[in-house]
């Protein structure tokens, strides 16, 4: 079982985005919420330069066993760190997120226009990343949770489908009415599957 909750946010970099959740979970592990240097109010870090950067930073947080919940692009963070740091982690709980992997022909809608037209400051560097993580992903043996909504264009249902049948333990719960910010709009719905979760193993 993890000793170690790691949130991860999504492309906003936001810290505070996990935190009504994390205070309604009932599991004893320790919480931290991770921002992304140089976005909304966190200054810039010279050693953050891309994605690869915010893989190592959120590595350099996990020496317990560890739980990583993360949404949206937070998502595509998390499962890198979880092909390369396997031994230390126990459980994936992803929100929203493409994993990393092409979703081109789910008709996701693009959310990077309007996002960068909204945060011309942020570092271009995280939404011009493209990765396709498809032929590693299977390599992750923890027991993966994947909350959907049935309401969310840039991640629908059909993304969150591909995932589970592409990670080996991985279970789908969508939720009615769900948008792309459901982990902070429905949280009560949300912290209850996590603690559920986070009390099973492989």
């Amino acid at each position: 079982m993890p000793s170690k909750l790691l949130f991860l946010p999504g492309a906003g970099g936001n810290s505070s985005f996990w935190e009504p959740v994390s205070e309604l979970l009932m599991h004893p592990a320790s919480k931290t919420r991770l921002g992304w240097p140089g976005f909304g109010s966190l200054p810039t870090d010279p050693l953050i330069n891309g994605i690869d950067d915010l893989v190592a930073k959120v590595i350099s947080e996990i020496d317990q066993p560890t739980a990583i919940i993360a949404q949206s692009m937070g998502g595509v963070i998390a499962m890198q760190v979880a092909i390369k740091r396997p031994e230390f982690i126990t459980h994936l709980i992803l929100t929203v997120t493409s994993g990393g992997i092409n979703v081109s022909d789910l008709r996701a809608e693009d959310w990077r226009p309007a996002f960068l037209k909204s945060n011309p400051s942020f570092p271009r560097w995280f939404t011009d990343y493209k990765s396709d993580l498809s032929a590693n992903i299977g390599s992750i043996k923890v027991p993966v949770l994947l909350i959907w909504g049935d309401a969310d264009p840039i991640s629908p249902v059909a993304v969150g489908e591909r995932l589970r049948d592409l990670l080996p333990h991985a279970r789908l719960h969508v939720l009615p009415g769900g948008a792309h910010d459901l982990a902070f709009s429905l949280a009560s719905s949300v912290a209850p599957l996590i603690d559920e979760h986070l009390s099973h193993a492989v």
